[in-house]
């Protein structure tokens, strides 16, 4: 056997008198058979030696080898010619083969069309600016990472967790930042920052950033540490007055740790606005239209463009109910932002009123450039308490859009394309 691909090498004279022997004989034979009226088989025959593998495998068995399905045909014309009526047995049968495969692959079609459809109805039953909590877990509070990582290679029994109160900086926002060392069970152990500098992140500057400023990681209990000698350490970064007040950007934390006679480094980012493109002004008006409460939230707007805008509101005991959101141009000056707690999300997932609005963020998004926005000031806590509803001011009516039409029209022609062609399958099946 030759690899594919490659060209096979010349048959020998003496290989081809091999195979004229073998071929000679059976060749005589089918001349024979047809001759004495077992024509009508040879026909059947020839349709399953041409068959491909595929339609053989639907058959219900593997394809068989045309070389040894010739000599089992020669050795069969000469010791026991077939009946005229097994041809038509045979040939009815692969028909019905073919008639049964047919049925399944319409029928998983079909469900698998249905399934589809029901998916996609499902999930964009609410509009995309409205979804539950429950779809969305990491949005639902504001950034705040936290992560562990090894020390060092040479000690990777020493963990080093880290941890920062925010990623989005703006103005005169300060960020602080937590080092501490546990072992592989979480126990502390004790290290300590040997340095922390903060500097431009390299893609921003191509490498050609401003000299680094050295940061200080303490665990005195002051300076935004909570507790002294518990064995986490921490430093903080106010970019407007730390070497950093006109930088828009990426900022990079990098410190190096010690403990047990190891040291390794990691780092921090964050993404610093110098001046926010807008401000909040906390003040939130709601009404019900069209079925949804509507909370429309103050901006005062300084550069005109499109903003994005979240929120997340929980029930009247604290517990995450929904994610908001806000995508749309604003011009300069005093504008409203509309977040919408869709009517049928609050009749599904039934929260307890009053419901309260917390933890507002926003920005500007760019065009192009990087970075791609400019933060706003984030509105952190409560930010309003709405008044209690009756189930009956909602509605359950479903969320629409003319792309959502758009795509339950199609799903739905292949709902029933796949349903004709299986009824049509099945009409076949019936027929004589």
């Amino acid at each position: 056997m030759t690899a594919p691909g490659t060209v096979p090498p010349p048959v020998s004279r003496s290989r081809r008198a091999r195979w004229a022997v073998v071929f000679i004989p059976v060749a005589l034979g089918l001349l024979g058979w047809w001759w004495t009226g077992g024509g009508g088989a040879s026909v059947s025959s020839t349709e399953r030696a041409s068959s491909s593998p595929d339609e053989a495998a639907r058959a219900g068995g593997p394809p068989e080898a045309p070389g040894k399905f010739a000599g089992e045909q020669g050795r069969a014309a000469h010791e026991a010619p077939r009946a005229p009526g097994a041809a038509q047995a045979g040939a009815t049968d692969s028909k019905d083969t073919e008639r049964e495969a047919q049925r399944t692959l319409w029928a998983q079609r079909l469900e698998r069309a249905k399934r589809t459809l029901d998916t996609y109805v499902a999930a964009t039953r609410y509009p995309p600016d409205s979804r539950p909590s429950r779809e969305q877990p990491d949005q639902m509070d504001l950034a705040e990472p936290e992560r562990t990582r090894p020390l060092s290679r040479d000690n990777p029994d020493v963990q080093l967790k880290l941890k920062q109160d925010r990623v989005f900086v703006v103005g005169d926002e300060t960020v602080h930042f937590f080092v501490s060392c546990e072992d592989a069970q979480r126990a502390p152990r004790p290290c300590q920052v040997v340095s922390a500098t903060a500097h431009e992140a390299e893609h921003m500057t191509g490498g050609a950033a401003a000299a680094a400023v050295p940061l200080a990681f303490l665990d005195n209990g002051a300076v935004g540490d909570s507790l002294a000698g518990d064995g986490i350490f921490t430093g903080k970064l106010q970019p407007s007055k730390q070497g950093f007040p006109m930088f828009s950007g990426t900022l990079r934390v990098e410190v190096r740790v010690s403990s047990g006679g190891s040291q390794g480094s990691a780092f921090f980012d964050i993404l610093y606005t110098p001046s926010p493109p807008a401000l909040f002004t906390g003040q939130v008006r709601e009404v019900v239209e069209a079925g949804s409460l509507q909370l429309y939230l103050g901006i005062q707007v300084r550069k005109a463009g499109r903003y994005v805008v979240a929120g997340r509101v929980d029930d009247e005991s604290g517990v995450p109910f929904a994610h908001v959101s806000f995508n749309e141009e604003l011009k300069e000056g005093p504008q409203e932002v509309k977040l919408t707690v869709f009517g049928k999300l609050v009749l599904d997932e039934v929260p307890t009123f009053p419901l309260k609005l917390r933890d507002v963020e926003g920005f500007l998004l760019k065009e192009s450039g990087d970075p791609d926005r400019e933060l706003m000031t984030s509105l952190r806590g409560y930010v309003h308490t709405t008044s209690e509803y009756a189930t009956s001011t909602f509605s359950s009516a479903e969320w629409q859009s003319e792309e959502r039409m758009r795509y339950v029209r199609e799903l739905t022609h292949d709902v029933d394309e796949a349903q004709a062609q299986l009824d049509a399958a099945l009409a076949d099946a019936k027929a004589p």
